[in-house]
């Protein structure tokens, strides 16, 4: 892969204790102490866990799964994602008819669900990993191994990553399912079923424990590409301050100033001159990203991630080619709703309002009718300099998780909120700044008074739509259920408030039966 952090893959050494009825495969018969022997191991392994975000098994695009009970590239981890946290919104339909797919923009998923299994799956395999790296690397395991000092000194930042990526993964739990299984590195491996966890409990593991590895894990900008450094730690932490009145009933507003102060104040970050560029096959070079999941057509293939985001928004009469692509899925569109939130034809415009209207209407009379709504092309596998990606099945542009336009966004909404140590002065400078880069000029510049939290909600989705933050947005903002309107929400054409239960997805019933100890949420 051409990036400077290369996944390796390596044969995974455990079992996924939360997921009790989960069909793991393959399964190695390689030893522990055996692969260690080679000190690189602990790298591959670390890549390993990395690689979780973004395939799906030991050979890409498809073959040796990990996860064999599931479609490979419906298990994928961002595509699952980002589908519950777009297709649940206003942002995005699809118009494929695959089983369950359309209840996620109907409101009407249950627990059988397979996407619904797809995403806890992936979530807790990730943790599974996590924890099998940090038994691996044990003060104990690498005296009994002999490892070198030089080995044990990037060990003590690796271990920091593994971390805060079960610590990613976790706030993907509860965010998605609120009260979850719960376990660690300590708990082996083939004892008792995980325990459920309180929502604001595993909040609390994570506010301690992201502390807890702040000084281990490398500083912020000197990492290599793809791995998470410490402003993807201050993003994450600022992620679940800004949400913490939701997950716990407590507000950390001024907690989540703190994180994006960090953030913004290191100097390291700056805002990508031109938006598109943020989303093409060379954002890996973009100052603004912080943390990315990489994707290489090459080297990173998979039917889900990136490969997902820009193929299924191609149709119609969208030339593939231009998208540096061998053809389209005529899957995903938006609805009015978004669009409405960007000016009219007549009005100045908004650079980030990357629609393809050629042959498609703005409202949308048959979400199974690809016409109907209007695409977006937002991720494309091309470069800024017009040149297609190495793959024309599999894109090269890497997926923003982490930028510094949503730390901008944070800052302005934990000070609106209360939240001490921030100003609205500055607030408004970061989203001007935002506006300028969106205008070309000062033309859609607002004054502090224009700022309050509907503003926010609005901007948010016109700078970050299609980028997996909108459902958790909603939630925060009270619009998602019981509040919340736009067009074929509850499988109504004009849009119907739904139950406020399905503010969390269920836990898959697969795996109520299997594990004890976990109760079905509320409604389900």
């Amino acid at each position: 892969m051409n990036k400077l952090f290369k996944y390796g893959m390596v044969l995974a050494l455990f079992a996924a204790t939360a997921c009790t009825d989960l069909d793991l495969s393959p399964k190695s018969t390689t030893t522990a102490d055996v692969l260690f022997q080679d000190e690189s191991a602990y790298r591959a392994f670390l890549a390993r866990v990395y690689s979780g975000l973004a395939v799906t098994g030991q050979a890409g695009p498809a073959g040796a799964a990990d996860i064999s009970s599931l479609d490979e590239g419906f298990s994928n981890y961002l595509r699952q994602y980002w589908q519950f946290q777009e297709l649940t919104t206003d942002e995005a339909v699809i118009a494929w008819g695959d089983e369950g797919l359309g209840d996620l923009h109907n409101h009407n998923w249950t627990d059988a669900n397979q996407f619904v299994r797809a995403i806890y799956y992936r979530i807790f395999f990730q943790v599974s990993m996590a924890n099998e790296f940090l038994r691996e690397t044990t003060e104990e395991k690498l005296d009994s191994r002999g490892v070198s000092d030089a080995t044990r000194g990037d060990i003590q930042a690796y271990r920091a990553e593994a971390r805060f990526l079960r610590a990613l993964s976790y706030w993907h739990g509860i965010d998605l399912l609120g009260n979850i299984p719960f376990y660690t590195e300590e708990q082996a491996i083939g004892s008792d079923a995980p325990r459920q966890a309180t929502r604001e409990e595993v909040f609390n593991f994570l506010d301690s424990e992201l502390q807890a590895i702040e000084s281990d894990i490398v500083a912020a900008g000197q990492n290599e590409y793809g791995r998470a450094d410490r402003a993807a730690l201050w993003m994450l932490q600022a992620k679940l301050y800004l949400n913490a009145e939701v997950y716990t009933g407590t507000d950390r507003y001024s907690d989540a100033v703190a994180a994006t102060k960090k953030v913004i104040d290191s100097g390291i970050y700056s805002l990508e001159e031109d938006y598109d560029n943020l989303f093409l096959t060379d954002n890996d070079s973009s100052p603004e990203l912080i943390f990315a999941i990489p994707f290489d057509g090459e080297s990173t293939q998979t039917w889900g991630g990136m490969t997902y985001l820009i193929h299924a928004p191609v149709g119609g009469s969208m030339d593939p080619v231009d998208y540096g692509i061998n053809g389209g899925w005529f899957g995903l569109r938006t609805t009015s709703a978004l669009v409405d939130l960007f000016p009219s034809e007549s009005d100045d415009i908004d650079d980030r309002a990357n629609f393809y209207t050629d042959g498609q209407t703005k409202e949308i009379n048959s979400i199974s009718n690809f016409a109907d709504g209007y695409a977006i092309v937002k991720f494309q596998n091309v470069s800024s300099e017009g040149e297609p990606g190495s793959d024309l099945d599999h894109g090269d542009a890497d997926f923003p998780m982490f930028r510094l336009g949503d730390a901008y966004l944070m800052y302005a909404e934990a000070v609106l909120r209360g939240g001490s140590g921030g100003d609205l002065a500055t607030a408004v400078g970061y989203i001007n700044e935002l506006r300028q880069r969106a205008y070309g000029d000062n033309t859609g510049n607002i004054a502090q008074a224009d700022l309050d939290l509907d503003f926010i909600l609005d901007e948010r989705a016109r700078e970050l739509y299609w980028e997996a933050h909108r459902r958790t947005d909603l939630i925060r903002f009270n619009q998602f259920t019981e509040n919340g309107v736009w067009p074929w929400k509850g499988n109504v054409k004009e849009g119907r408030t739904t139950e406020a239960f399905r503010n969390l997805l269920p836990i898959p019933a697969s795996e109520i039966l299997a594990n004890p100890n976990l109760s079905q949420n509320q409604g389900y």
